[in-house]
């Protein structure tokens, strides 16, 4: 289906609840309390990437208090780091600035949320809520004066803690993972109230994995100012950790690199990819391995669709095994695509796996997408749990290439990010960052969840996420 398609078959408005069928499922559940609070954590070392660094952190909790019938209540926890380098992008706001904005916006979701008193599945909730996050954004963007107003990217990113609470709450309710309750025992409608008629009779539970893949492999990202070898380091960080690519590569095990590149400077770009991929080389031909993979993210800077084309023609030329190497290429234009047409993919994706992150913000946006010749999705749990599962069932309709990202997700941010990997059909990596760049914020939970912080032969071991819940807590 097309997007024209799409939009002519489906209304997009919120869900109308309707009683879970079922003889065995649980009541809808009615949020009673929804309470927030912020973590801040300094970077061990700047991330760079699309021309920004980044060397700070701010951890968005939220807890939220469900009732399930009279008397009984659960609780769920959600978590995410509220990423406005990322989703908020601004050349005339400064950091704190759009931070705040979107403090603001959280302020006013947890209040909105807090005072929803519908009952329903949490997809339903979700659906019904979202209206009302953009509207506040669009509200705190004028009364803040902002020069910039708030994006939907980053208004989802904002409501995406509250999302995830709502759902842990949920499967801890039923004392199930959530990713068994997205069948027709608990959801009162099928995808066609969603997505369209093509997915009349389908269910969610049709595209999650009852059980989590026990193992995901992990991409390592080396930021656009990281040390690659020993020589580019000035001054050693000292704390124990690897400092230098090859350090990473026998510290985790690794098989997966992303790289983050210029995408306005051909030859920074040629030089970094072809640099790197001889220290890997080298340091995979020690250990004995044959086999290892790259993504390129570009994060948006290239120019058009001609200066990904020409990178690819000519580090195919300058590195033919290197080239061969590339799994798939990360959003290299511009994220608005309505206004940026011209620059299809289809040319790219014949080449490889060209994905969409910073332009997926919803279905129409997937399915403009496909149009242009994107061939696959970026899944971030920092959109939201309900729009992500929507989006990724659409995606493997029709048959998309799966990755899931993160946003440098550290401590419970991760655990739901690679819960969801595990549980998402075809999902060909997980990337986690915060073990690079701000591991004190994983520290809390490195014992709990050894598998999810520990990472050896470049595996994440997800088996155990299978607990009540999205697992976190």
């Amino acid at each position: 289906m097309y997007r024209r398609e799409f939009l002519q078959s489906t209304v997009l408005t919120p869900a109308i609840f309707g009683v879970c069928r079922g003889a065995t499922a649980p009541m809808r559940i009615r949020i009673e309390e929804v309470r927030f609070s912020y973590e801040d954590f300094l970077y061990r070392t700047p991330y760079r990437f699309g021309g920004q660094t980044v060397d700070r952190v701010t951890l968005l909790n939220v807890d939220c208090t469900v009732a399930t019938g009279p008397g009984r209540i659960s609780r769920g926890f959600g978590s995410m780091t509220m990423g406005n380098a990322w989703s908020f992008p601004s050349t005339t706001m400064y950091y704190d600035t759009t931070l705040g904005a979107m403090k603001a916006l959280a302020e006013r979701i947890a209040r909105i949320t807090g005072g929803y008193r519908d009952a329903g599945h949490p997809v339903d909730i979700n659906c019904d809520l979202e209206p009302q996050f953009l509207q506040a954004a669009a509200e705190v963007s004028h009364e803040l004066k902002l020069a910039e107003p708030i994006p939907k990217l980053c208004t989802l990113v904002t409501a995406s803690p509250f999302d995830a609470a709502i759902h842990d709450a949920y499967g801890k309710a039923m004392g199930v993972s959530s990713y068994l309750t997205y069948g027709s025992d608990c959801m009162p409608y099928d995808l066609s109230h969603y997505l369209g008629a093509d997915y009349r009779g389908e269910y969610l539970s049709r595209y999650v994995l009852p059980k989590p893949a026990a193992r995901m492999a992990l991409y390592h990202s080396v930021g656009a100012s990281d040390p690659i070898v020993a020589s580019d380091i000035r001054t050693r960080i000292g704390d124990g950790l690897p400092e230098t690519l090859p350090e990473w590569i026998r510290y985790n095990g690794l098989r997966r690199i992303k790289i983050k590149l210029a995408g306005n400077d051909l030859a920074w770009d040629l030089a970094r990819v072809t640099e790197i991929d001889r220290a890997v080389a080298e340091t995979q031909a020690q250990r004995g391995v044959a086999e290892w993979f790259y993504s390129l993210d570009f994060n948006e800077q290239c120019p058009n669709v001609e200066y990904l084309l020409e990178f690819l023609r000519r580090l195919k030329e300058r590195t033919g095994q290197g080239f061969a190497r590339i799994q798939y290429v990360e959003q290299p234009t511009a994220r608005d695509l309505k206004t940026d047409r011209a620059n299809v993919m289809h040319a790219a994706a014949r080449l490889r796996p060209v994905v969409i992150d910073e332009s997926l913000t919803d279905i129409e946006s997937l399915m403009l997408a496909r149009e242009m010749g994107y061939s696959g999705a970026a899944l971030k749990a920092c959109k939201g749990q309900s729009q992500v599962l929507l989006m990724a069932a659409a995606a493997q309709k029709h048959k998309m290439f799966l990755c899931v990202q993160d946003l440098t997700c550290p401590g419970a941010s991760l655990i739901h990010s690679a819960s969801l990997a595990a549980h998402i059909p075809g999902v060909a990596a997980i990337e986690a960052n915060a073990r690079e760049y701000v591991p004190a914020a994983n520290k809390p939970w490195e014992e709990r969840f050894p598998g999810i912080f520990k990472v050896r032969d470049g595996l994440m071991d997800t088996s155990g996420l299978n607990g009540p819940g999205l697992g976190a807590v």
